[in-house]
């Protein structure tokens, strides 16, 4: 098959909103909080039905203002719960996204009856479509370069999380792997952690229209649980992290091209593969590979050495 300037778009996305989320996923995973991604990306869908519903438009601004001011308030309503309703942490998580999620597929539906609002797409994403939204048309080397919207948000929410990262890197540590530490040192451990769930309902709506609400928890989790297998180290566990995001987003595009061919399927017969999905299932590949080859952790190496000291 054919690669167009389409395909390299998409592929650039597809890296931009995986390593978003991969950045923000490792603290997550160390915090023992993976479903808060699940919770807030399901979350979101009443704040984009709302903001639809108030303006009658799909203007992306309202809308991602509309679902991130809602994603915010699905970590506040976590906490809440789980604090005064007396209930672990993940049963909150579940009681307060499962209800958001249902009242959001009521009003999405609703307000499909009036436009093109497709609940799939709000679930999977349209990572196909999204080099179509062209705001941008640089001159370069002589040529117009037509620039989709989603590579300009993407580019802006990626940066925007390696630079809190970067600066609250050591902060994010201390009150990751023990709270009361963190206070003890001088570090608002409450602050930190509701930066970083903003940062998640931000980095979540962004990469929305791309992988959906579905997808995104994939980006958010399996690469960094991916990086904890091979090192203990966070700052590392950051780097490979980003790397195997980067790894799925580009393999999940091409797979998706190539995967009806290799399968000896007439492609003019079966729908396209979706390139999110395919994501979802590179960043699980990816995944099994390590959780069975790792140096140390490896299921692989563990039975080996187990064998050698029989």
């Amino acid at each position: 098959m054919t690669w167009y300037i389409i395909d390299t778009w998409i592929v650039l996305i597809s890296i931009l909103a995986a390593v978003a989320c991969a950045l923000l996923g490792n603290f997550l995973v160390l915090r023992k909080m993976s479903m808060m991604g699940d919770a807030i990306s399901h979350a979101v869908l009443p704040g984009l039905a709302i903001a639809f519903l108030i303006t009658g438009a799909r203007a992306s601004l309202t809308m991602f203002i509309g679902a991130a001011v809602v994603g915010i308030l699905t970590a506040l309503f976590t906490q809440w719960v789980s604090r005064f309703g007396k209930v672990d942490e993940g049963a909150s998580m579940g009681i307060v996204f499962t209800t958001l999620f249902a009242v959001g597929l009521l009003l999405i539906v609703q307000a499909a009856d009036h436009v093109d609002l497709d609940a799939s797409c709000v679930l999977y994403g349209a990572i196909e479509l999204t080099p179509l939204d062209v705001v941008w048309r640089p001159e370069l080397f002589g040529s117009v370069l037509q620039v989709p919207r989603s590579a300009l948000v993407l580019s802006a929410v990626c940066a925007m999380n390696l630079l809190f990262v970067v600066l609250f890197f050591k902060e994010l540590r201390i009150a990751s792997f023990d709270s009361e530490l963190a206070t003890t040192m001088g570090i608002n451990a409450n602050l930190m952690h509701y930066m970083l769930m903003t940062l998640v309902a931000i980095t979540t709506v962004a990469a929305f229209e791309a992988v959906g609400s579905i997808i995104v928890i994939a980006m958010l989790i399996v690469p960094a649980a991916t990086a904890h297998l091979l090192t203990d180290q966070l700052h590392w566990m950051v780097v490979i992290s980003a790397i195997f995001a980067a790894l799925s987003a580009a393999l999940g595009h091409v797979s998706a091209i190539f995967l009806p061919g290799w399968m000896g399927i007439d492609p003019s017969v079966v729908e396209a593969t979706s390139t999110s999905g395919m994501m979802a299932v590179m960043a699980g590949v990816l995944f099994f590979i390590v959780l069975f080859c790792a140096p140390r952790q490896g299921i692989f190496v563990q039975k080996l050495g187990r064998f050698e000291a029989e």
